[in-house]
């Protein structure tokens, strides 16, 4: 029973996982379309990469014993192609400012994963030691990927609009993070409940935050113009009926005019 339970929150916490590192192919459409980056940040994808890294890593037979963490290794083998995908988007399409932002988080996040593999592979003998090791520094990560949302919130609420924190995101993180402490609960391994502890209330926050200003969104550039050209239409129509009125009208008095002066005649 303990196993097939441990199976399916195995599953379900894979396919919600895969839906969270899936969520911003909808900013990055967004992105590709405006040829901006704009507001968005690129730390929350490159700490994502470095969580992604860590944790395939985690799970790989080097460093846990045998296949007992496999699942790892599936969804965050998953996670490293799509976040590196948007990491090269966003650098493609970001100022030089921006990119300058891309080299300074990436550059030292690829550089910690590179040192925890080497030393964990070469330095360490024991599996419990290197999962030790690995797992330290990827419950330090994880706490920061679900931490990072923080710098988003403030300007949610600084602005009151969650244009910049997607509905999507936020859901999958919710589902995510609470599938994986169940998860790391029931194998009773810190690393992997850990970073969900932090994780599941800050994306309940984040979906607080949606309740909150969701109604409170302003119409975007598109909605205005074609709310422009909508009232241009209805004024033209207008003008027109206005004109076809008048017309009328100084028909009829003509009519009048012309009716009178041959009374007067008469």
């Amino acid at each position: 029973m303990s196993e097939s339970l441990r199976m399916a929150v195995a599953v379900l916490g894979n396919a919600a996982s895969v839906s969270l590192y899936a969520a911003p192919t909808v900013t990055f459409k967004r992105v590709i379309r405006k040829k901006s980056t704009e507001e968005f940040s690129c730390v929350p994808y490159i700490i994502g990469l470095l969580n992604c890294l860590l944790f395939t890593w985690y799970g790989l037979p080097i460093v846990s014993y045998k296949l007992e963490n496999f699942p790892l290794v599936t969804v965050n083998g998953v996670g490293i192609v799509l976040e590196l995908s948007y990491v090269l988007i966003y650098l493609w399409y970001a100022s030089p400012k921006g990119k300058v932002k891309v080299a300074m988080v990436g550059i030292p996040a690829l550089l910690v994963f590179t040192a925890a593999a080497l030393v964990s592979s070469f330095g360490i003998q024991e599996h419990r030691s290197r999962k030790l090791l690995v797992g330290s520094i990827g419950l330090v990560v994880s706490v920061a990927m679900y931490g990072s949302p923080l710098v988003v919130m403030k300007k949610v609420i600084q602005t009151k609009s969650v244009e910049f924190m997607p509905l999507p995101l936020s859901m999958c993180s919710f589902f995510a993070s609470a599938l994986w402490l169940t998860y790391g609960i029931i194998i009773r391994d810190i690393f992997v409940a850990g970073p969900s502890v932090i994780g599941t209330p800050l994306s309940i926050l984040q979906l607080v935050l949606h309740c909150k200003y969701w109604k409170r969104e302003e119409p975007n550039k598109g909605d205005l113009e074609k709310g422009n050209l909508e009232k241009v239409s209805l004024e033209k129509v207008g003008l027109e009926m206005g004109n076809t009125e008048k017309d009328m009208t100084n028909q009829s008095n003509g009519n009048s005019v012309n009716k009178d002066s041959v009374d007067g005649k008469c």
